[in-house]
């Protein structure tokens, strides 16, 4: 069965191709992981998946989304993840990181009290874009990024990155998707600028693909990076496919292992045409047409549906993100189903 075979690269390999896909708890102070992120992300390990990746981990204060976001910016919040990643690497799941900075969408409630963008009152800060433009009514104006700015987003991922490795993560995925910093610049409905951080896609492309450079120095193949992508904005002017496969070309050829295909999230009331595996030809196309690996999210909740897309060539790599909230142990549920023998811990041994 495909989904149970190893995958590798460079110098780590996935004993299976389930990943636990980023998702945000909205529940660390100061951006200090603890026992809550312990737990989860430990849960999922201990639960079969090959690659276990973080939530949005913020590179700077005013890259969170939220107050309860966790952070890398630094040696307390290194620590912290430390002892996470030792436990998730000790029950055989190799150890993902994602690095995000929010941009406009920053500066946000958690969502169990709504989400919305904070008062002065309750701790708001200054957001960052490309360009002056609101995400959504009610939402702030953000302050357009001066090159100084720009250099110091750059240089955050590069502290994170570093924090990153002495952590002991074995995979970063940067992110670039859903309406956050790095997609905001890739999107012609978020970046008007006319510097040559705008108006041509390798303009609008030129800030990721610096990080990604800046990134790689300090976090050097063989070991793996990936990066999040939305694929389409689903918005009429905006960020398409088409862009997203040139990207992906130039991401490979700048040291990129898997892209990570999701879609939307840069502008509000987008028409989405949600359904099992919806996002799953995104996947399909950028592997073929770009030449790159890539990860498929996305509705995808059982087993026969990811070994599908695994056998018909659509994707390398299988990312579970509400099924993993819903089961932790879902790898071992999929192999049971597929019938596919996985080592089980020692300590619950005695039920299989």
């Amino acid at each position: 069965m495909r989904l149970f075979e190893p995958l590798a690269f460079g110098d780590v390999t996935l004993r299976n191709r389930i990943a636990v896909s980023p998702m945000c708890e909205y529940s660390a102070v100061d951006g200090v992981p603890n026992d809550w992120h312990l737990v989860h992300l430990g849960s999922r390990a201990v639960g079969g998946a090959g690659l276990v990746f973080t939530e949005a981990t913020a590179v700077s204060p005013e890259g969170r989304i939220s107050l309860g976001d966790t952070g890398l910016w630094n040696d307390v919040q290194r620590d912290a993840w430390g002892r996470i990643v030792q436990f998730i690497a000790s029950q055989g799941a190799v150890p993902g990181i994602q690095l995000a900075h929010a941009g406009r969408k920053a500066s946000t409630d958690v969502p169990w009290r709504g989400g919305k963008p904070l008062a002065a009152g309750q701790g708001a800060w200054t957001t960052l874009a490309p360009s002056a433009i609101a995400f959504d009514v009610g939402y702030p104006v953000p302050v357009a990024l001066e090159p100084a700015g720009i250099d110091k987003v750059i240089a955050d991922f590069v502290a994170a990155t570093v924090r990153a490795r002495e952590a002991g993560f074995r995979v970063i995925e940067l992110h670039a998707a859903h309406g956050y910093l790095l997609h905001e610049f890739l999107s012609p409905l978020s970046n008007r600028r006319d510097d040559h951080h705008g108006d041509s896609l390798a303009n609008r492309a030129r800030l990721l693909r610096m990080v990604v450079a800046a990134v790689r120095s300090q976090w050097p193949a063989p070991l793996p990076l990936f990066v999040r992508v939305s694929a389409t904005d689903w918005s009429e002017g905006g960020w398409d496919i088409d862009e997203c496969v040139e990207l992906a070309r130039w991401l490979r050829q700048d040291g990129v292992d898997l892209i990570d295909c999701s879609s939307g999230g840069n502008v509000p009331h987008a028409r989405i045409p949600v359904g099992p595996g919806y996002q799953v030809p995104f996947a399909a196309r950028i592997r073929h047409d770009a030449g790159i690996a890539t990860g498929a999210v996305g509705l995808i909740t059982d087993a026969r549906q990811a070994e599908s897309i695994l056998e018909r060539g659509e994707a390398d790599l299988i990312l579970m993100a509400r099924e993993s909230l819903r089961d932790p142990y879902f790898p071992r549920r999929a192999a049971a189903e597929l019938g596919v023998r996985i080592a089980v811990p020692e300590q619950y041994q005695r039920s299989w």
